[in-house]
């Protein structure tokens, strides 16, 4: 489905009934990313997938698309659809777009979890990362699209899901170049929400990778020192979605049922 939103068309789909998940992909993918779950998840509850700026097909808004911009997406795309309450699941960056909408809308928020994603900022050398990043989209994109995806499994899993991450690639391929960097410096500038993880009164919950390649694993865990978050480990990398699929799937439905 598509909805007019400041010029542009977002895209989104809406299945099922009863309370409302909002699933965000993470950089470089887009809502197909939650298709392997909907089935499931659909059947007691209604789920909303919604491609973010400059992914999928969801148009571009200018050259940076930070947090809050990709957050007022959303928001639009759940005002469309009278929804006032929901429990979001974010990967990645659309963790960090949950965590945008969640400190402007508290009270919209039910339940937030972040899968492999983080409440920090960007840190100095981090900052440094997005800067050569965009280099590296601008010089080739399809490159560092194919470079960057295969990074996010855990090395000893690159050859279990060759398919996949080659299935992964070609749909991330189809990323606008203007989308890519604009997420880029969109993430690069995101604000630290860590507060949000002491004094929010709805639940929540992380997914770590043990040898998630992008994160640092004992930030994480710090980040969550003495707040009720609850915390679910698994062995892998950056994709639990994939990595971890069945696993992944019986903790969302724990998540949403309590």
């Amino acid at each position: 489905m598509y909805l007019e939103h400041k010029g542009i068309t977002v895209f989104y789909t809406d299945e099922g009934k009863g309370n409302a998940i909002v699933l965000l992909h993470g950089f470089l993918e887009n809502a197909l990313i939650w298709e392997p779950f909907i089935a499931t998840l659909s059947k007691q509850n209604r789920v909303i997938c919604i491609d973010l700026l400059g992914h999928g097909k969801t148009g571009c808004l200018g050259y940076v698309h930070t947090m809050e911009l990709m957050a007022e997406t959303v928001e639009a795309v759940l005002e469309h659809l009278k929804i006032k309450r929901s429990t979001f699941i974010g990967h990645s960056m659309g963790g960090y777009v949950a965590l945008a909408f969640a400190e402007k809308n508290p009270d919209a928020i039910k339940g937030l979890c972040l899968m492999n994603s983080t409440a920090n900022a960007d840190s100095p050398e981090k900052k440094k990362n997005r800067d050569r990043a965009i280099l590296a989209v601008k010089q080739n994109h399809k490159t560092f699209i194919r470079i960057a995806i295969a990074n996010l499994f855990n090395p000893e899993n690159r050859a279990m899901f060759s398919e996949k991450i080659k299935a992964v690639i070609k749909d991330a391929q189809q990323t606008p170049l203007q989308g890519i960097i604009a997420a880029l410096e969109g993430m690069k500038i995101r604000e630290n929400r860590e507060v949000l993880l002491h004094f929010t009164p709805f639940k929540k919950m992380f997914i770590l990778g043990k040898k998630d390649p992008v994160l640092d694993y004992e930030s994480l865990i710090s980040q969550i020192k003495n707040t009720k978050v609850k915390l679910v480990e698994f062995p892998d990398g950056h994709m639990s979605h994939i990595e971890n699929k069945d696993e992944f799937l019986h903790k969302i439905m724990h998540f949403i049922e309590n």
